[in-house]
């Protein structure tokens, strides 16, 4: 075999006995039987030998010479069809790598625009918010002073009540639309989920059909987590509306449960990776269609979605995941084809019960005539601000457009004892606006109020030298507090720096 293959070319051998002096050590068979003819012909691809095939005798002279001619001739074909064999896996090979490139560049293309049409959501949704944040600023502000006016316990006080709560319930979910949009903060805190899951579920039955009804089975003595809250209604949100979207044809029942749970090491499911211990166990139970296990696997890979084109992102599950993980949790999945699905979010408690306790509020001190400029593009918010800054005991005042606002500050800068300023205005941003005011009188104090900016936040603007920012809508008690602290800070470095001043000149005399 080895001279067949080193020398690529047949090898006839029609009687060992004679002719093995001549032979390759390798064809000598230390045999009680030895084979006395024996045939090797290469297979041929391309100049290149791709297999051999021997054929031996027990019978010298086994072979003639047509024999021969027709054994190499059935070599040929073979050699023919084993090329013809590999062309065609080549070809096939080569042919479902371009599938799987095809394949590979549509998800791409798939998910580029998800994340495009997700950009796109999250820039709209900066734009309602702002929009939205400047309706509720007013509300919210009238409805505070109206309570002022009206006695306790009036009928007109407890319906202005229920618009302040309302109108608080709007920014809630204004918070909500920028957290989904990440472009707000996450700000993780103890927090009892209760009531925050109650009235989510109050949002999904006002939209699910009355073909499915919903069960809840809430735990009031359920501990607290360490979570944002925002983070935790997009979560119920997205679990609820998944699973009426899997019953949304033939009805079913929603069933939502909330209960602690001690997991030990010998009770815990196989598909819970989390650490044993304590954890608030949500469970979102569906009779909808179910899944295979092939849809199960990849439920939580982004951009994969079950639904047609244009009614779903693929980001829903695959967000949920993401926030679960980064608080320590664990979420898992068990459905069947047919049989509904299962969804539990576990997420660790905090060993700490929040301690409910009668908190003394601060009586804030009211203004003392301190003259307030106050700017801002939108009229309902200035109309409100004007009046509430009067009531807090200050002389507000007000500037719609940011230039003619920087032209009259230019002329009479120390007129003004704060500056509150919004950040998303036309031709000047509240930012550049502040910048402009420090460099003509450094020590002016300014707060900067915004309904939305994805360009600046409260580092950044405290690195441009603005003391307070506050996001619109802030209520009647939170802007008197600010207030009065920056002013009260303001005077303290004045008082500071005029120390500083008399300090050194006492040392240039002595000098």
């Amino acid at each position: 075999s080895y001279k067949v293959i080193s020398e690529k070319k047949p090898l006839v051998v029609l009687n060992f006995k004679k002719e093995q002096d001549s032979l390759p050590t390798p064809l000598i068979f230390d045999d009680p039987r030895p084979a006395l003819s024996w045939i090797g012909v290469p297979l041929m691809k391309d100049e290149q030998v791709i297999g051999i095939i021997n054929i031996q005798s027990f019978r010298p002279y086994a072979w003639n010479e047509e024999d021969l001619q027709l054994f190499f001739t059935i070599v040929d074909q073979i050699s023919a069809v084993i090329a013809k064999a590999r062309l065609y896996e080549s070809v096939q090979q080569e042919l479902n790598e371009r599938k799987k490139a095809e394949e590979a560049k549509k998800d791409l293309e798939i998910r580029l625009r998800q994340a495009q049409k997700m950009e796109a959501i999250g820039t709209l949704a900066g734009g309602i918010a702002h929009d939205f944040n400047n309706v509720l600023y007013p509300i919210i502000g009238y409805a505070e002073m109206g309570m002022d006016m009206a006695p306790e316990g009036s009928e007109i006080n407890k319906n202005l009540n229920e618009i302040l709560v309302a109108a608080e319930r709007a920014r809630d979910l204004v918070n909500q639309i920028l957290t989904f949009s990440r472009q707000q903060e996450i700000k993780p805190r103890s927090l009892e989920i209760q009531s925050l899951l109650k009235e989510a579920l109050k949002l999904i039955r006002a939209v699910i059909p009355s073909n499915i009804s919903m069960i809840q089975n809430i735990d009031e003595h359920c501990g607290p987590i360490l979570a944002d809250p925002s983070q935790i209604h997009q979560i119920i949100m997205n679990l609820c509306t998944n699973a009426y979207y899997a019953m949304r044809q033939q009805g079913g029942v929603l069933e939502i449960s909330l209960a602690e749970v001690q997991l030990d090491p010998e009770k815990i499911e196989k598909s819970f990776q989390g650490e044993p211990g304590l954890y608030l166990c949500l469970t979102v139970c569906d009779t909808g269609n179910g899944m295979d296990p092939g849809i199960i696997e990849r439920i939580f890979d982004p951009y994969f979605t079950t639904k047609p084109p244009g009614e779903g992102t693929g980001m829903g599950l695959a967000m949920v995941h993401g926030i679960v993980k980064n608080y320590g949790g664990e979420i898992t999945v068990n459905s069947k084809p047919g049989q509904g699905s299962v969804f539990k979010v576990y997420l660790p408690c905090v060993h700490e019960k929040i301690i409910e306790t009668e908190i003394q509020e601060k009586k804030t001190r009211a203004g003392q005539g301190e003259r307030v400029f106050f700017i801002d593009d939108e009229d309902q918010v200035i109309r409100m601000v004007k009046q509430m800054l009067e009531r807090l005991g200050y002389t507000p005042i007000v500037q719609k457009d940011s230039v003619e606002a920087l032209e009259a500050f230019r002329k009479n800068p120390d007129d003004y004892d704060l500056v509150i300023t919004d950040q998303t205005m036309p031709k000047i941003t509240g930012v550049e606006l502040s910048k402009e005011l420090l460099k003509i009188r450094a020590d002016i104090p300014i707060i900067l109020c915004t309904g939305y900016s994805e360009i600046v936040n409260e580092e950044q603007a405290q690195a441009a030298g603005i003391r307070k920012f506050i996001m619109k809508p802030i209520a009647k008690k939170a802007l008197a507090q600010i207030i009065r602290e920056t002013l009260d800070e303001s005077s303290a470095n004045d008082a500071r720096s005029k120390k500083r001043d008399c300090f050194e000149m006492e040392k240039m005399k002595k000098q």
